[in-house]
């Protein structure tokens, strides 16, 4: 039987012609193409009568990551269920469509990159998780009362995987490691050049925050991830 990782680390091989996005990155990207649907046609008032103008509004003041309420908890040492979904549920919420459509159209095109080498469970911790950690160090950090909204924390976590990726195969081929990181990189500097055009926004440490986050976890839930971590401390 043909070895499916054969073609390189952590690359497991399809027959189809086009191999398929991660099954949890379509359930994710669907949810937030019907949630964006619905507070589009609701702003136009095509769905929902007079009080669906107000439906992103309010699913953002209900669900949206919030500093000052980040600040509350921390101060007051009390975390309600009710505020701490907020941690993950933001990561379904958009300021626009077009915001939406950005975000969305790069979690499908990495979600496809790294399923084919996670297993789906692994796609959606990597995504989920680097979320969280985006939004704890953005709260905690960061002095900002406003929101933190969209997918690119957890999409900055998919890119961390694909760099992790990148620098497995890397290193096994003998060549330099750091060029993994050359999509973080340029990222990192096309949002500069935006930043000292039109002003800088704080989400950029959440995105920050979801890369390091994504390719950490990826030590762990990649195939054969914790042995091989467990070998790596084993060793020094």
């Amino acid at each position: 039987m043909r070895n499916p990782y054969e073609n390189g680390p952590e690359r497991p091989v399809h027959n189809g012609v086009v191999n398929p996005v991660s099954p949890v990155i379509i359930i994710f990207f669907l949810i937030m193409l019907g949630l964006e649907l619905a507070f589009t046609l609701g702003n136009l008032g095509m769905v929902g009568g007079p009080q669906a103008v107000g439906w992103r509004v309010s699913a953002i003041q209900d669900y949206g990551m919030n500093g000052a309420l980040f600040d509350w908890m921390w101060e007051q040492g009390r975390y309600p269920w009710q505020h701490l979904i907020r941690f993950v549920t933001y990561l379904f919420l958009f300021y626009s469509f077009t915001h939406f459509i950005v975000a969305g159209v790069m979690m499908l095109a990495l979600g496809k990159f790294v399923g084919e080498a996670f297993a789906w469970w692994a796609v959606a911790v990597v995504f989920l998780g680097s979320g969280i950690g985006g939004a704890l160090v953005w709260g905690f950090f960061l002095n900002d009362s406003g929101y933190l909204l969209g997918a690119f924390p957890g999409v900055y976590g998919l890119i961390g995987a694909f760099s992790y990726i990148l620098w497995l195969r890397l290193g096994q081929v003998g060549e330099n490691q750091f060029r993994a990181f050359t999509l973080i990189g340029f990222l990192m500097a096309i949002q500069l050049v935006f930043g000292a055009l039109f002003g800088a926004r704080s989400d950029w440490l959440a995105d920050i925050a979801g890369f390091v986050s994504g390719f950490a976890l990826s030590f762990v839930v990649s195939p054969g991830g914790f042995a091989r971590l467990r070998e790596k401390l084993r060793h020094q």
